[in-house]
């Protein structure tokens, strides 16, 4: 039976908690969580994994297990949290590795990516967006007027993402059959992201997301100068990032792989077994 520890380390004095699994020796593989939860949700994920590989989960400051200081003692930009997990990776002595990346776990490790690119063997893009093709603008549309004028009206749909009822919708919506989620996922979420503080935490990140989309082009001149693998496998019907979002990456990765699953935001709560498989069969190619 595989076993996961369940760890902590201190990056720049604050507590970073990560699950680890898998051989030491083996080629590692960093999984970075999305909004608005934490390594909790690839909890199933890494027993598949870990027979082949080292895989490394943290929270981010602010999520999960971790340590979650209020706005006024961390500045909450995805460079910082980018330098965290980065941080980690150098305490755990990882100087190369492959990624998934999921939402929030995308502009992280775009940056770690754009930091070192002959540090990342592959990546899996799970409705993770590097394009403007993904973004759908019914969800989309507030935040962005909101992190440009600060507007009340939209700021109240901002906040409204943080509540039971659209925490929920993130993990249920495209999913024929909803019931396969188990609520522990959103119920969990909704009671880490209500702790004291936290709301303005999460409000400092959707201020600071208008800086992912102007790291794009970057992005792509990258992937034109270090052709890195890549599978996007993406939920189909997300009205978050929608597959678009995965078909783009073949505009400066030819070679990269797309496949359209039919469910929704959270696939690993949903198509778990063809997640799986399929990032099996890529990374035993591609490493």
């Amino acid at each position: 039976m595989t076993v996961t520890h369940h760890r902590t380390a201190t990056i720049d004095g604050r507590e970073v908690f990560y699950r680890e699994a898998g051989p030491a020796d083996a080629p590692v593989l960093l999984l970075l969580h999305g909004f608005p939860t934490s390594s909790a949700m690839f909890r199933h994920l890494i027993p598949r994994l870990a027979d082949r590989y080292r895989v490394i989960a943290p929270d981010y400051v602010g999520f999960g297990h971790s340590a979650a200081p209020r706005v006024e003692e961390f500045e909450y930009t995805f460079d910082h949290l980018s330098d965290v997990v980065e941080g980690l990776l150098r305490q755990l002595g990882v100087q190369r590795f492959a990624m998934y990346v999921q939402d929030y776990g995308a502009p992280v490790g775009w940056r770690l990516f754009l930091r070192d690119p002959e540090c990342v063997t592959a990546i899996v893009t799970q409705n993770g967006n590097g394009y403007e093709e993904g973004f759908v603008d019914a969800f989309w549309a507030p935040l962005w007027r909101w992190a440009s004028d600060g507007n009340p009206d939209d700021e109240a749909v901002v906040r409204s993402t943080l509540t039971t009822e659209l925490v929920r919708w993130q993990y249920v919506h495209g999913l024929d059959d909803p019931s396969v989620v188990d609520p522990d996922t959103w119920t969990r979420d909704v009671a880490q992201i209500s702790r004291p503080g936290m709301d303005e935490v999460q409000l400092a990140l959707y201020g600071n997301y208008p800086s992912n989309r102007q790291l794009y082009p970057r992005l792509h001149a990258a992937f034109g100068a270090h052709p890195v693998p890549l599978l996007a496998i993406w939920g189909e019907r997300d009205e978050i990032f929608g597959p678009d979002g995965a078909r783009a990456f073949q505009t400066h990765l030819p070679e990269a792989r797309v496949e359209l699953l039919p469910g929704g935001h959270f696939l690993l709560e949903s198509h778990l077994d063809q997640v799986a498989a399929s990032m099996r069969a890529f990374l035993a190619e591609v490493l």
